[in-house]
């Protein structure tokens, strides 16, 4: 048998109880609102809860989300938003502006 080394620790702690008031008024657990809540929370926890609009299949919206799904998988860049007009009123007076901004920054 090998022997031990009993040490004895002795430490005195003074300990203070500190009551923590929680604010607002309090829960009565067997309410029907708690009630709904818990019941809510179990249901989550479970993968029960339905939220949203439900998914139509064959929509033109499912077609148009799986054609750009198609796409980004095949490595096609998307591009965002309407496309340009480049033949617009307003485009030609913006290409105008730029090559005046330009010329004068060259000057």
């Amino acid at each position: 048998m090998s022997k031990k080394k009993l040490s004895e620790v002795s430490a005195v702690a003074n300990v203070e109880v500190n009551v923590v008031k929680t604010l607002g008024r309090p829960l009565n657990y067997n309410s029907a609102r708690q009630k709904k809540i818990a019941d809510r929370e179990v249901k989550g926890a479970n993968g029960e809860v339905k939220r949203g609009r439900p998914v139509v299949e064959g929509s033109k919206r499912q077609a148009v989300l799986a054609a750009r799904a198609s796409k980004v998988t095949a490595g096609v860049t998307l591009s965002k938003g309407r496309p340009v007009n480049v033949n617009s009123k307003r485009q030609q007076a913006l290409a105008a502006r730029a090559v005046e901004v330009a010329s004068t920054e060259n000057a």
